[in-house]
């Protein structure tokens, strides 16, 4: 997890709901000081305490953490890897350089 994003995403939710830290700290019952190392990326929110910002800011989890989120490979990728992991060390080498020739074409 990326924490300095994450309390960068945290930051921006607060200030477009016009919240002060002091608000948001008196929400989440924690001290404003401790907004500010979230914020800062200085600190680590426990899964409960991310739970309940995202709740008392209205958004969801995967928003705040989507910079942590891996995207699913797409179809053609799972059959590319399928393909590669099949072939032998030779074979490989061969789909490579093929693959190198059609890309430059």
């Amino acid at each position: 997890m990326n924490r300095t994003a994450l309390g960068k995403r945290i930051r921006e939710e607060r200030v477009r709901q016009n919240l002060t830290q002091e608000q948001l700290a008196e929400k989440l019952n924690v001290s404003t000081t401790y907004i500010g190392y979230i914020e800062r990326g200085e600190r680590t929110l426990t899964l409960a305490k991310l739970v309940d910002l995202a709740n008392v800011l209205s958004i969801s989890l995967d928003y705040l953490l989507s910079d942590s989120i891996a995207p699913s490979p797409s179809a053609n990728e799972k059959l590319w890897l399928q393909l590669l992991s099949s072939a032998s060390a030779d074979q490989q080498n061969l789909i490579l350089e093929i693959a190198k020739l059609i890309v430059r074409m």
